[in-house]
């Protein structure tokens, strides 16, 4: 059993297609298929159903996949740990983060950690903060920046919080509120809002807030993407609570503070279990670079 089989086996399942699969891999179609069909025979199993029509994973190949993958990230942090030895730093640095991040300038620390380390590959997922701690525990993501309301703290993962910051109303310019000064959540309870899904991170600290105050609200829009939340609200469909300094980045809207809103704190997580040396190397980026990490 070979890695680089194990690699178009990966491709084929990602694409549901050899000759996709083969186009990634850089390698002909009839190599690819000749390789996986070998494979197959070693495992005495057909990883795949094959019609002319669609490539799916049989029950042995749902089964093979996870493992597959376990074996490729293994001998990819091996070669990186190796490499670590002699001073070179390469591999993989899987990053997750939540599109408010704040604390850090995420694309400028990218650009520095690329221009020293050009070996590694980066990878970047964007998601809800539940979702990107348990990729981190699962060892799919290296570290993610998150944003939780101050009653909770990343749990099964090593932790550091980076900034807190409290919650303005995000409203379109031609608002009401606009003209006025700052709020208080009884104000807002009267507006219909744009927020986050239920019982999410950054939509938890909103509702914890109102209920907390005793208040109820409208959220007509629940939308996954605080980027796209942000234009519904400048198209004046409805008003937001976000943390300030994401809204001090955004276009078409206007900041109006909030004399009781809740508060958000940041965290930057990494698994328990160790880290790659591509992972330490950003870490000691951030920390050289004024970010409060190990």
């Amino acid at each position: 059993m070979e890695l680089q089989q194990m690699r178009y086996v990966l491709a084929v399942a990602e694409t549901n297609s050899f000759t996709r699969a083969a186009e990634r891999c850089l390698v002909v179609q009839s190599a690819l298929s000749h390789q996986v069909a070998r494979l197959e025979k070693e495992l005495g199993a057909r990883l795949f159903e094959r019609t002319s029509r669609r490539v799916r994973l049989t029950p042995a190949g749902e089964a093979f996949l996870p493992l597959a993958r376990q074996c490729l990230d293994a001998a990819e942090r091996a070669a990186a740990e190796v490499a670590a030895t002699v001073g070179e730093v390469r591999g993989r640095l899987a990053v997750g983060l939540i599109p408010s991040v704040a604390a850090v300038d995420i694309p400028g620390a990218l650009r520095d950690f690329h221009r020293q380390y050009p070996d590694v590959r980066i990878s970047l997922r964007v998601g809800a903060s539940e979702e990107l701690a348990e990729q981190v525990r699962d060892g799919a993501l290296d570290l993610a920046f998150l944003g939780l309301p101050t009653t909770a703290r990343p749990e099964g993962v090593e932790a550091r919080e980076l900034a807190r910051d409290r919650l303005v109303a995000v409203v379109a310019p031609d608002h009401p509120l606009v003209k006025g000064p700052a709020v208080d959540l009884r104000r807002l309870s009267s507006e219909v809002f744009v927020d986050l899904p239920a019982k999410t991170a950054g939509r938890i600290q909103s509702d914890q807030a109102f209920a907390a105050a005793g208040l109820g609200r409208d959220v007509a829009f629940e939308v996954t993407n605080a980027d796209f939340l942000a234009r519904l609200v400048g198209q004046g469909l409805g008003i937001a609570l976000l943390p300030s300094g994401y809204a001090a980045q955004l276009s078409g809207v206007t900041a109006v503070d909030v004399t009781d809103a809740p508060a958000r704190v940041e965290y930057l997580i990494w698994s328990r279990a160790g880290r790659t040396p591509a992972a330490t190397a950003f870490l000691d980026l951030l920390r050289a670079g004024g970010a409060t990490c190990p």
